[in-house]
């Protein structure tokens, strides 16, 4: 898989957040997004997953032998993660996970590696409401254990995760690169040593 943005630009209401962003990522390369909030990371992520639309420029995904991805097998290319979360509050852990492996069409021991992996199993019958904001963000992460896809979008996947969870994240992001993902990821602190990196907005 290969992602190429060409010269994107994007406007919230009035406002040009980003202009003249411009890269390339193959499979087993990372891009690290910086800059101050409000600087457009988050607008870029959702431009790159289709969730917005753009003012100019041009952004491709390019499947086996260079082909443009369809609508339908981009959606599926795809996991984006954002530090909001995806946790209600109602709702279990384990049932959180199995809601969204039913969704990504995930086989059917997705749900236990998941929360083997994030180290959730303790906390499996325990409701969204009962998490701390740091276990809720490893929740939301481990959406990423249920279904392999080639790119992960992560929007600052270190928030309010303990040393041994950002451990956990990094370790899982590294074995992703190694078998060819890509990870686009707007981070605040240092994240996989900083491969390559885009900042926006204004330097300080």
């Amino acid at each position: 898989m290969r992602v190429i943005a060409e010269s994107l630009a994007a406007y919230r209401g009035e406002r040009m957040i980003f202009r003249h962003v411009s890269f390339e990522l193959a499979a087993g390369q990372a891009m690290i997004l910086h800059g101050p909030n409000g600087s457009g990371k988050t607008t870029l992520l959702r431009v790159i997953a289709g969730l917005l639309g753009l003012m100019s420029g041009r952004l491709r995904m390019l499947g086996e032998n260079d082909q443009p991805l369809t609508d339908e097998t981009r959606d599926r290319a795809f996991h984006f993660v954002s530090h909001v979360g995806i946790v209600r509050s109602q709702m279990r852990v384990r049932e959180t996970l199995e809601f969204h492996a039913a969704l990504l069409g995930a086989p059917k021991n997705a749900v236990g590696k998941a929360l083997d992996d994030w180290a959730l199993c303790p906390l499996a019958d325990h409701s969204g409401g009962m998490l701390s904001a740091g276990q809720r963000h490893r929740l939301a992460l481990a959406r990423l254990s249920l279904q392999k896809r080639d790119l992960w979008l992560l929007d600052e996947p270190l928030v309010a995760l303990d040393v041994a969870s950002k451990m956990r994240l990094n370790a899982a992001a590294e074995e992703h690169l190694e078998g060819g993902g890509i990870i686009i990821a707007a981070s605040h602190e240092p994240f996989l040593g900083d491969p390559r990196s885009i900042h926006l907005g204004p330097r300080a």
